[in-house]
């Protein structure tokens, strides 16, 4: 099997880059992670990286004055591993035009709601602020504005009366690390297709119910 070479790009823990790459490690996976980029010097991705053997490279955002130089940098790195697929997992940056022309329809990321519900930055606070019954986790392509592209895969976790932004953040990740996986692997497999749908309807999703 030829896998898809997948760069993925990440600024904290890693923990989605941790379930991809695990998943990753099976020959009947259709993606390979090429390198892991992080923009941030402390970010745990590294580590996890480099316990797997996996190429990584730090470039810090505060190196560069526009954000549209910091996004050559981080394709200029992807382009020398040969990256066809990039993946946003805990990427605490704004793709500028720069990356979007690069990879234009294949770039993905994954969103702590259902989107198009709670865009933006602490998405599971604003769930809880709103009193939601029902949260959890969406893949979708990435777009020049926010939280806004194509939606490929979506996982609902429901909120208790009792829930923390740690305690609810917990489920969706659980459900981000099994739905990331399969949503690139779909992804890949479809050809970079996307997902087709009548001009007057909304995007469609796979919605797994716990």
């Amino acid at each position: 099997m030829n896998k898809v070479r997948i760069g993925v790009l990440a600024s904290g823990s890693g923990s989605n880059f941790g379930a991809i790459a695990a998943q990753a490690q099976s020959p009947h996976y259709p993606g390979e992670v090429a390198v892991l980029i992080c923009n941030q010097a402390p970010a745990y991705a590294r580590e996890r990286a480099r316990q797997l053997g996996l190429p990584e490279h730090l470039i810090p955002n505060r190196d560069y004055a526009h954000r549209e130089d910091h996004d050559r940098a981080v394709v200029a790195a992807l382009q020398a591993h040969q990256v066809e697929l990039v993946v946003m997992a805990g990427w605490m940056r704004v793709a500028t035009p720069v990356l979007l022309a690069a990879y234009p329809d294949r770039i993905l990321n994954i969103h702590p709601s259902l989107l198009p519900s709670f865009r933006g930055m602490h998405a599971v606070q604003q769930a809880l602020n709103y009193g939601v019954k029902i949260s959890g986790c969406t893949v979708h392509i990435v777009r020049l504005e926010v939280d806004s592209g194509p939606i490929l895969a979506q996982a609902a976790v429901p909120v208790y009366p009792e829930d923390t932004v740690a305690s609810l953040q917990q489920r969706i990740q659980s459900e981000e690390h099994r739905i990331y996986p399969e949503a690139i692997a779909q992804y890949i497999q479809s050809g970079y297709r996307l997902p087709q749908m009548p001009t007057n309807a909304a995007i469609p999703a796979t919605l797994d119910r716990q």
